[in-house]
């Protein structure tokens, strides 16, 4: 397979612009009016968060390469100077749309809908004021600490992404007998809650102020027998993108811990000020904190609206939300038979959110207290805070069972939780590996042995998604359970391969990150696109969250030269170009944004009839396929292949929440005039309980049920 022609730099968009676009598509919904309310809150706070790791991770590392000189350009062309340039001017722009949703369109419905969201302390009554004034003081002002700079206390530390007041304080100097100006700051205490309500004074009506504009109006009591010539909230982003040298790290847990101390006190690569800021208090930040103008957002609204997911949990608005969805049981559980029982009568299929989650925590639980259990091996990479997972593993090592837990503690952002919960189990008796080195442990996979009458039996968890019970109701995620004796043998050399040195000779199924993987992906991509020139119809889609690895991209732009149709599910990041003629023309993308986080990683190859699907945690990213342990796994049942064919048909007619990827490199929602309306996953919710409903209904077992067509949500 030749490839070399497809590596032009015009074939494809650099990874950071691509991410920000996803990034509009979250926003766009936030501006879709047909969505409840409260739901626009929803993806405005999402689109701010996102933000917000961006610039501290991926903006910090351009930084970082601007400053070691590095000027290679990336797979598009652009140079880390130039990525930055145009990730400036994109952000602003994104910026600008944010605000302007979130002031011209979004307060003036929650005004509407009977919450007053008082924008400025000013426009308080004076019933508000006593109450806010009361508040301030009993409440907010013994937490308070205001730091001054002046000559003998030098400019305070300011903490990653916290809110602050910066103030000119005037004072009077005594030497000169004039007034000077002063730098003084306080932090807005994260203990206290930013959103708080407040009497409206109208029936029908409820009124809520932000923390920062009741400290912001009395700020003067911090600073008695001087005056306060200005207060201004603002707020900074620093490097947060961990840098460790895993070879010189005597022992990994502590040199993470001493990391995360620093991310604290990281470069500053961002600041977001109010845009009415005096410009005596803006030329003090730039200086102190040495940030360049196309690093400074100047806000027209409340800095860091993730606070509007506080708004959207106050009660008494549900009519503005879309009701919760509460995940089916899965049928093949709904029985009085145990976890093992039903996995020995066949492979069984899971799909989240639409499908519950228990059975995976019960798998595990089961796990601890069978005494016929003999070990549990688990990855984890992300789990919720109170997770039944961790608690049932501790159980299980308790319970005299070999336990052993890859815990990946280089899962960004979630370290020092990793990291608690990690010394947690080790006290509990589990056997702790924190992974191979210089690769992060993506996989997601659970392996039981258990003592039967016949012999010993290895029962195995797959899946694309975390083992974290709150996200596992967010994220659409896939997975499967089988006791088949291949996936058995394999589940056990991943976890040796982790636990020790020892690579297996061969694999009898999974496919392994990152020696393996890449390769057996290009293998499978040229044999549609060989299949192709022999005039043999060629099919691959593909389903992932981002898209940027050069080799597959352009082993996908041979396919497509050679007649392959390709379809791609890509909700983040996608590198490669449609379009393009002669080399992209036979390649469709589309993402969905949609209520829940599209997670999942379905890979479709049609091998001359014979089709081939596979899932697992891998996307097409290099990070995944050189420098993570991935698993991908083939489906072999029958039936669940039926069941993920329907997934993937179901997403690629989806036109409510789909955006089509277009030549020009922007994101298009199709046109659906005249068109049934199919929302995939408000289908996959409705086929899910019905799927419930006639289990409970039918003494017929069934192992997954196909709807026949999905019904129509309305027509336009």
């Amino acid at each position: 397979m030749e490839l070399k022609s497809f590596e032009k730099p015009e074939y494809y968009v650099n990874r950071e612009l691509s991410w920000l676009k996803f990034d509009d598509r979250v926003l766009s919904e936030a501006r879709d009016k047909s969505l409840p309310l409260f739901e626009r809150l929803k993806f405005l706070s999402i689109t701010s968060s996102n933000l917000d790791e961006f610039y501290m991770v991926r903006v910090a590392s351009l930084k970082d390469q601007v400053h070691a000189g590095y000027e290679k350009p990336d797979i598009a062309g652009l140079t880390p100077k130039e990525q930055l340039k145009a990730i400036s001017e994109q952000t602003h722009e994104l910026v600008r749309v944010q605000y302007s949703t979130y002031n011209r369109s979004v307060l003036p419905a929650l005004e509407k809908a009977g919450l007053h969201m008082i924008a400025e302390h000013e426009e308080l009554t004076k019933e508000q004021m006593e109450y806010v004034d009361r508040y301030f003081e009993d409440n907010v002002y013994p937490v308070l600490t205001p730091m001054a700079m002046d000559s003998s206390r030098p400019f305070p530390l300011i903490r990653n992404k916290t809110l602050n007041i910066g103030a000119l304080i005037s004072k009077k100097d005594k030497k000169k007998g004039k007034e000077v100006l002063e730098f003084a700051t306080v932090q807005v205490p994260s203990v206290l809650p930013r959103v708080i309500e407040i009497p409206s004074g109208k029936d029908g009506v409820r009124a809520v102020i932000l923390l920062e504009e009741i400290i912001e109006r009395n700020i003067g009591k911090l600073f008695l027998s001087n005056d306060v010539v200005c207060a201004h909230p603002y707020r900074i982003m620093r490097n947060a993108d961990l840098s460790i040298d895993e070879d010189e790290a005597e022992d990994l847990l502590v040199e993470i811990q001493k990391q995360l101390k620093k991310r604290q006190w990281g470069e500053v690569i961002r600041l977001e000020a109010e845009e009415k800021m005096d410009k005596r208090l803006l030329k003090i930040l730039k200086s102190e904190f040495d940030i360049k103008n196309e690093d400074i957002f100047l806000i027209s609204g409340p800095l860091d609206l993730t606070m509007l997911m506080k708004v959207y949990g106050m009660e008494g608005f549900d009519q503005y939300k879309t009701k919760k969805y509460v995940p089916a049981p899965v049928p093949e559980f709904q029985n009085d038979k145990d976890v093992f029982q039903v996995i020995r009568e066949g492979d069984v299929f899971l799909h989240h959110p639409y499908m519950s989650f228990d059975p995976v925590v019960n798998f595990v639980r089961q796990a601890a207290k069978d005494p016929d259990v003999l070990a549990i091996k688990q990855t984890l990479y992300r789990v919720s805070g109170n997770s039944p997972i961790i608690a049932a593993l501790a159980q299980a090592a308790e319970n005299g069972k070999q336990v052993s837990v890859l815990v990946e503690l280089k899962a960004r952002f979630d370290e020092e939780h990793n990291i608690v919960w990690a010394k947690m189990l080790e006290k509990a008796g589990c056997h702790v590996i924190y992974g191979l080195v210089g690769l992060k442990t993506h996989s997601k996979i659970t392996l039981v042995v258990r003592r039967e009458e016949t012999g010993i039996r290895r029962y195995v968890h797959l899946a694309t998604g975390n083992y974290n019970d709150s996200t596992a109701k967010l994220y659409t995620d896939c997975g499967i359970f089988t006791c088949d004796e291949r996936y058995g043998e394999d589940a056990t050399a991943v976890f040796n391969m982790l636990s020790g040195y020892s690579e297996p000779k061969r694999w009898n199924k999974l496919i392994v990150a990152p020696i393996w993987m890449k390769n057996r992906f290009l293998k499978l991509i040229e044999r549609e696109a060989e299949n192709a020139k022999k005039g043999i119809p060629a099919h691959i889609m593909g389903k992932m969250n981002s898209l940027c690895d050069p080799v597959i991209m352009s082993a996908l732009y041979y396919a497509s030269s050679c007649g392959v149709k390709i379809e791609l599910l890509v909700r983040g990041i996608c590198c490669l170009k449609v379009g393009i003629p002669g080399v992209s023309e036979n390649i469709q993308v589309r993402s969905i944004v949609g209520d829940f986080l599209e997670h999942s990683r379905i890979f479709y190859f049609y091998n001359a009839g014979h089709e081939e699907i596979y899932m697992g945690s891998a996307d097409w990213m290099p990070r995944n396929l050189d420098r993570r342990v991935e698993i991908v796994f083939p489906v072999e049942d029958e039936k669940i292949k039926e069941a993920i064919k329907h997934v993937l048909d179901l997403e690629f007619r989806d036109n409510v929440k789909a955006h089509l990827l277009q030549p020009d490199g922007s994101y298009v929602k199709p046109d659906k005039r005249g068109k049934v309306l199919v929302n995939s996953q408000m289908e996959f919710c409705r086929e899910a309980q019905e799927m419930s409903v006639k289990k409970k209904e039918s003494k017929e077992h069934s192992r997954v049920f196909i709807p026949a067509e999905p019904a129509a949500d309305i027509e336009e």
